[in-house]
């Protein structure tokens, strides 16, 4: 059994074959496939298409690249969908939430402000709800960890993770594990292939971002990253570390069950 723990299936690259793509993925053993949210305008369409599909799991969040065109009426929006949220098995964390400083353009003044602000809010949520968050980190770690020390161990997945081996540290000492996807199967990526190896199988959880980040396998014109790669995926973190794809799926899946606890009843859910 495959969990892939971060997957946009709502997006328009999916809007003509999201089905076939699910089952797809289903049967290469994905049994499970949490879709994030990113905007209010998607909290109810990553809610229906994770009903829709077999292991289908949703979160409930305001991405970090969204936050210039969101007002504060939207983390209002988002704390009732959560209120409401909380009686679907399907619902699983706050997400996708964090801070992305790699755009220039967003790094600093009042669209970091803006960032921040909407980060912190929502990490209070999750406090408030008991809940895990699926975290957007890019060049912006500390700053991250910063506000979790505000909040005692809300814990969850550090998506794409991609930082120094004591900042990977940091957010495991936080009750986070950390995603390994499409990033890793690239041989330049020399920091998070280390990470592969060096972190303890215990923190790690398998990811695709689908559509985004394809592995290295997929070239022009099909770059369209699906959840069905995951098995390939999980294949090269076995590679790395010198183990079986089954010891990785095992170990995986019991993660990513861990640090999202709601996650076996969504499991279950198609079960009832």
């Amino acid at each position: 059994m495959l969990i892939d723990t971060h997957c946009h299936l709502d997006a328009a690259e999916f809007d003509a074959d999201r089905q076939q793509v699910a089952d797809h993925a289903y049967e290469a053993g994905v049994q499970a496939i949490v879709i994030p949210a990113v905007e209010r305008a998607n909290f109810s369409i990553v809610r229906e298409i994770a009903g829709q599909v077999d292991g289908g799991a949703y979160a409930l969040g305001i991405h970090p690249l969204y936050v210039q065109r969101a007002d504060d009426s939207d983390l209002d929006a988002l704390r009732e969908a959560v209120r409401h949220a909380l009686v679907d098995p399907r619902f699983v964390a706050i997400g996708e939430i964090g801070l992305d400083f790699f755009v220039p353009e967003i790094a600093s003044g009042e669209p970091r402000e803006r960032q921040e602000h909407f980060y912190a809010a929502q990490l209070a949520l999750a406090a408030e709800f008991h809940l895990p968050v699926l975290l957007h980190v890019r060049k912006s770690q500390d700053i991250l960890l910063k506000y979790l020390r505000r909040h005692s161990r809300i814990g969850g997945i550090a998506h794409a993770f991609n930082g120094s081996a004591q900042q990977a540290q940091a957010f495991i000492d936080h009750g986070f594990a950390l995603g390994m996807g499409g990033a890793m199967t690239y041989e330049r990526a020399l920091q998070i292939r280390r990470h592969a190896v060096e972190v303890d199988l215990a923190h790690l959880v398998l990811e695709t971002d689908a559509p985004d980040i394809p592995p290295a396998w997929l070239h022009p014109p099909e770059r369209r990253n699906r959840p069905g790669e995951l098995a390939r995926i999980a294949q090269v973190l076995a590679e790395l570390r010198g183990i079986t794809p089954a010891q990785v799926a095992h170990a995986t899946t019991a993660n990513a069950m861990r640090v999202l606890p709601r996650l076996p009843a969504a499991i279950l859910a198609d079960a009832d």
